[in-house]
C-alpha cells in the first residue's frame, strides 16, 4: 500500500536567522530538569540549531518554579507548560502540533548525545528525502558501558508476551538488531525516534489512550498498515542512561505498564486474548496487594488494589473509568513525592 501523504501547512519562519526548520526535536520533561538542560544544552550546540535548520521543544509534564525554567530558556528552544502530567503521548503530540519541522525528533532527557549528533541527523534527512516511503527511523541505543542497548523489536502477540516472560527483563519486549546496517523492523522505541512528519499527520500522533509505553509499538504497527516502512538506524546513536528493565519498578509504574499493555490488546488482539491478558494481571494484582497488606504498605496495595479496579473497567470499555483510575494512581505517586514516573524513559 502507498503511504498517503497529507499536505502540510504553511509554516512561518521562527529562527533569528529567518529559516524555517526542517527538524524539530521534542524533549518532555518529568521531574527531570537536569538531565533535560544538559540535552539542550548539547542539542544547542549542533550547527544546524545554530544556524536555525533544527529547534528544540521541551514539554514539560510537572510544572516547576521559574528557576528551573531558566535552565532551558535559550534561543532556539521553545517551552510548553502542561498544566497537569497527562502522560507522554499526549505531551509529544502537543510538541509536534507546535513543530515547524518537516521531521521531528523524539528524544528521552535522560541520554547523551555524541558530538554532532544533530548534524548528522540532518545528514541522514537529507538521505532519505530520496526514499519517501521511509516514514519512522529508530536510532541506536547504547548503554553507559558502550554496549548495545536493546531499542526494537516484534510485534507482541499474547504468546510472545506471556512466553517473554521466562527470559531477562531486557529481553522481554526487545530484540538487539544487526549493528552494522539500516534494518526493516516492527517498530521502534520512543526513546529515540525520528519521524516524516507527513507519516505523523496521516496517523495523528500517538494514540493519547497510552499514558506511557507501548504508544510507540502502537505507533509503528498503524504506520505498517498505512503503507509507511519502519527502520532502525543503528550508526546512528545516543547513550540511553536510565532504560526501565535496568531499574526498580514500583507499584505505580507497574500499573502504568500493565494499562499500556492492555490498552494494545484491546486495540491489536482479539476479546478472548484481552480478557485472558486481564485475568493474568488481575490476579498479579491480587497477589502483589495481599503482600503489600502482609508487609504492612497500604499505599502500595492501595494502588494494586486500583489496578484491579482499573482492568474491570478497560476490559468492559469504560475507558474514561480507566484512565481516571489511572490518574489517581499517579497523582497519589505525585502526591507522596516518591520517585518520579520514570522519568518518561521509554525502553
Amino acid at each position: 500500500m502507498e503511504p498517503r501523504n497529507r499536505a502540510q501547512p504553511a509554516r512561518t519562519p521562527t529562527s533569528a536567522t529567518g529559516v524555517t526548520p526542517r527538524l524539530s526535536v521534542v524533549v518532555v520533561n518529568y521531574r527531570a530538569w537536569k538531565d533535560t538542560a544538559r540535552l539542550v544544552g548539547q542539542l544547542r550546540h549542533s550547527i544546524v540549531s545554530r544556524d536555525g535548520l533544527a529547534e528544540i521543544l521541551v514539554l514539560d509534564n510537572a510544572p516547576q518554579p521559574e528557576a528551573q525554567l531558566d535552565r532551558v530558556r535559550k534561543p532556539g528552544v521553545r517551552l510548553r507548560r502542561n498544566g497537569r502530567n497527562d502522560g507522554f503521548a499526549r505531551a509529544v503530540n502537543a510538541g509536534c502540533e507546535l513543530a515547524l519541522g518537516s521531521w521531528v525528533l523524539l528524544l528521552n532527557p535522560d541520554t547523551t548525545l555524541p558530538d554532532e549528533f544533530l548534524d548528522r541527523v540532518a545528514e541522514l534527512i537529507d538521505e532519505l528525502e530520496g526514499q519517501s516511503e521511509i516514514g519512522i527511523v529508530g536510532l541506536g541505543l547504547r548503554n553507559e558501558d558502550g554496549s548495545p542497548q536493546r531499542s526494537t523489536g516484534p510485534f507482541p502477540t499474547l504468546a510472545s508476551t506471556l512466553l517473554r516472560l521466562l527470559l531477562p527483563r531486557a529481553g522481554r519486549k526487545y530484540h538487539l538488531t544487526a549493528p552494522t546496517g539500516r534494518t526493516v523492523v516492527d517498530w521502534v522505541t520512543g526513546c529515540g525516534l525520528l519521524v516524516r512528519r507527513p507519516c505523523w499527520e496521516q496517523l495523528g500522533g500517538f494514540d493519547p489512550s497510552f499514558f506511557l509505553y507501548y504508544e510507540d509499538v502502537d505507533l509503528c504497527r498503524r504506520a505498517n498498515a498505512a503503507g509507511w516502512s519502519v527502520v532502525h538506524e543503528p550508526t546512528l546513536t545516543a547513550t540511553h542512561h536510565r532504560p526501565l528493565h535496568s531499574r526498580p519498578v514500583p507499584a505505580h509504574l507497574r500499573s502504568i505498564t500493565r494499562h499500556a499493555l492492555l490498552t494494545y490488546a484491546r486495540k491489536h488482539w482479539s476479546h478472548w486474548q484481552l480478557r485472558l491478558l486481564a485475568g493474568i494481571i488481575t490476579l498479579e494484582s491480587r497477589a502483589r496487594s495481599w503482600w503489600a497488606n502482609w508487609c504492612r504498605r497500604p499505599d502500595e496495595a492501595a494502588t494494586f488494589d486500583e489496578l484491579q479496579a482499573l482492568v474491570a473497567a478497560l476490559v468492559a470499555g469504560r475507558t474514561d473509568e480507566a484512565e481516571r483510575r489511572l490518574q489517581r494512581i499517579v497523582q497519589q505517586e505525585e502526591r507522596d513525592d516518591a520517585a518520579p514516573v520514570g522519568s518518561y524513559s521509554e525502553s
